[in-house]
């Protein structure tokens, strides 16, 4: 049998041959770590529907983005468990609420780390969903009034960039007028601007104790079946002065980081999310996959796929493993 001249499996041949062709590489650069936040001290309690994740005092929280930035990863993202709730989620603007003391104790501690705070209001209402409930519904834009006063709060704390989540309509427009009125200009906007009303959140919502008391979010967050309109949400998100868009979940949407690669020039997040997360962690768990391989690979699919950024409960794992 005649062989062709180039034979492809001469280039995989070992370690150091592989690794000279790869195309796609990880670091923990790449990384954005989420914490989850609780109020105490010395708390570090781990999530039942997360193996290896906590919830966190904010000391133990300091303690935990040390040891990320000591690993290379750069950044953290805050969520957290306030320990009073209304219908409004005034807490979010509490400034000595939870995050607001993280972000200023994480700053305090590791000056160069980009502290990132979540600014939503599903874990901080009493209904848990997003922003203010009115006859039953989502009011859009009283919702966005106290969005603003959250984005101000974390400002003043220090925070580096927020994150609004709650996939209101304008709110990455509030978030940048709000910051811009009161000279905050340099903080960043990181827009959850692809996020779908996905399955993927359970352990989420376990996590942060913030499922919907009635309904669901599907009124707000995307429909799963939709890949033109995230573009069009990401476009809108750009226009009102985001520095940063997000799809969330990734694994599952893998397609639509791909499109919105392929058509805009701004940096792309990817939220690896709880569920994703957790099925890994249990397949290894039982025996069933190779939980580092799994994961690294669910990683590079991501960055393949044209993200910048990846938001993942695997961050520390990742980066040990990246160091060895």
């Amino acid at each position: 049998m005649q062989y062709p001249d180039y034979r492809p499996r001469r280039l995989r041949r070992n370690e150091n041959l592989r690794s000279m062709i790869r195309e796609t590489t990880l670091s923990p650069a790449d990384f954005i770590y989420p914490l989850f936040l609780v109020g105490g001290t010395g708390v570090k309690k781990e999530i039942p529907s997360m193996p290896g994740q906590y919830n966190l005092s904010v000391d133990k929280a300091v303690e935990l983005a040390e040891e990320a930035y000591e690993l290379g990863i750069p950044s953290v993202i805050l969520f957290a468990i306030p320990e009073a709730k209304d219908s409004v989620g005034s807490e979010a603007w509490n400034d000595k609420g939870i995050v607001q003391t993280a972000i200023r104790a994480i700053k305090r501690q590791i000056p160069k780390m980009v502290v990132i705070a979540d600014s939503c209001f599903c874990e901080y209402t009493d209904h848990g969903h997003c922003g203010v409930i009115t006859k039953g519904e989502l009011d859009n834009d009283a919702s966005l009034e106290n969005l603003q006063r959250a984005t101000l709060s974390y400002a003043k704390a220090g925070v580096d960039i927020v994150a609004p989540s709650g996939m209101l309509d304008g709110f990455v427009g509030a978030t940048r007028e709000a910051l811009d009125g009161q000279a905050y200009d340099q903080v960043a906007i990181m827009a959850y601007s692809a996020k779908y009303a996905s399955a993927y959140y359970g352990p989420f919502r376990d996590a942060a104790d913030c499922a919907p008391q009635d309904g669901d979010r599907r009124g707000y967050q995307m429909d799963p079946a939709n890949a033109r309109e995230a573009l069009r949400e990401v476009t809108l998100d750009i226009a009102e002065g985001a520095d940063i868009v997000m799809v969330k979940p990734a694994l599952a949407y893998l397609d639509i980081i791909q499109s919105i690669a392929s058509e805009i020039d701004l940096p792309i997040a990817a939220y690896n999310v709880s569920g994703e997360y957790a099925m890994v962690k249990a397949a290894a768990l039982n025996g069933w996959a190779d939980y580092d391989r799994v994961m690294m690979e669910n990683l590079l699919a991501m960055k393949r796929a044209g993200s910048d950024m990846m938001l993942t409960y695997h961050a520390l794992d990742a980066a040990r493993l990246l160091s060895r």
